[in-house]
């Protein structure tokens, strides 16, 4: 009997808590509360491809050439560096010679690293046997990899301010994604609509 009146009490008393807290909340819910973190240490995200001040970038690739974050189209090879950009009549990884690289050697001032897009990857190793020797008497530091990759390498080095060059040749094989296609439909749609 007892238990019976003391579990209604008890009842009785946590709902007048329960009521009191929300009372308390709504009444302190006409303070100002800011919409996301402002203090320091804030997160933030910036597009560097977008910012034209850091230096030419690369916004994209095909089997037929490269999309800058200027807004042209360099149709075949390309030689990159942070504020130009040339054509390189180089259209295959067995074209790459000496000759063909000797460009890289009267820069001045000396670049830090080149980065070499080789289009896909490679399946014959014999380019480094080929160009090694040249990178070495030259003192020229060299990162050999598929394009997509030096694409992505070339964008990283000149967003930490370095003197990099890249010389890319466009890939024959690109691996395309279903997000890759819907959005290339998507584009033509609004170009055509």
């Amino acid at each position: 009997m007892y238990l019976k009146y003391i579990n209604k009490i008890c009842g009785n008393l946590i709902k007048r808590q329960c009521s009191c807290t929300i009372r308390k909340l709504h009444q302190n819910s006409n303070l100002h509360s800011p919409g996301a973190y402002e203090a320091s240490g804030k997160t933030t995200v910036q597009v560097m491809n977008k910012d034209t001040e850091i230096g030419i970038m690369i916004d994209g690739f095909s089997q037929v050439g490269f999309k800058l974050n200027n807004d042209f189209t360099i149709l075949g090879s390309m030689v990159i560096f942070p504020r130009s950009v040339l054509s390189w009549n180089v259209e295959d990884v067995s074209e790459i010679t000496e000759q063909t690289l000797s460009l890289f050697t009267i820069l001045e001032p000396k670049i830090d690293i080149l980065v070499l897009g080789v289009g896909d990857r490679l399946q014959d190793f014999s380019l480094y046997t080929k160009i090694l020797p040249f990178t070495r008497k030259h003192r020229m530091s060299l990162e050999v990899m598929p394009t997509e990759q030096a694409c992505a390498t070339f964008n990283f080095l000149t967003t930490e301010g370095r003197n990099v060059a890249g010389a890319l040749i466009p890939p024959k094989i690109i691996n395309t994604s279903e997000d890759d296609e819907m959005e290339s439909k998507l584009r033509y749609q609004n170009l055509y609509g």
